[in-house]
């Protein structure tokens, strides 16, 4: 069997669920999906963090909680996520997903 989400949900603050067809589900905070971004830009700031001593500057967006504003179907294999800091670039696999999360008992 081919697993596929059947149901998404946000079920508290900062948290997403995803009922799977074989009945599992799986609990997912926003910080975890965004940190897992695996958009082009994400994952080469991922292996080349940037060096400075200096204090990042921080938009309005990366200073409020983090959000999921839009979770929205790609094809049959990934998901876009946005999110409120802005971030919409990252199409998220549907193995990704598996890997991510924790399992709900």
């Amino acid at each position: 069997m081919t697993l596929r989400p059947v149901e998404l949900s946000l079920p508290q603050t900062g948290t997403l669920q995803i009922t799977w067809n074989d009945g599992s589900v799986r609990h997912y905070s926003f910080q975890e999906l965004r940190e897992h971004c695996p958009c082009a830009s994400c994952r080469e700031i991922r292996r080349n963090p940037p060096e400075s001593s200096l204090l990042p500057i921080l938009s309005e967006g990366e200073t409020t909680p983090l959000k999921i504003d839009s979770m929205d179907p790609v094809g049959n294999y990934a998901y876009s996520i946005g999110f409120s800091d802005g971030h919409d670039t990252g199409i998220y696999q549907i193995t990704l997903l598996l890997e991510l999360g924790r399992p709900v008992s």
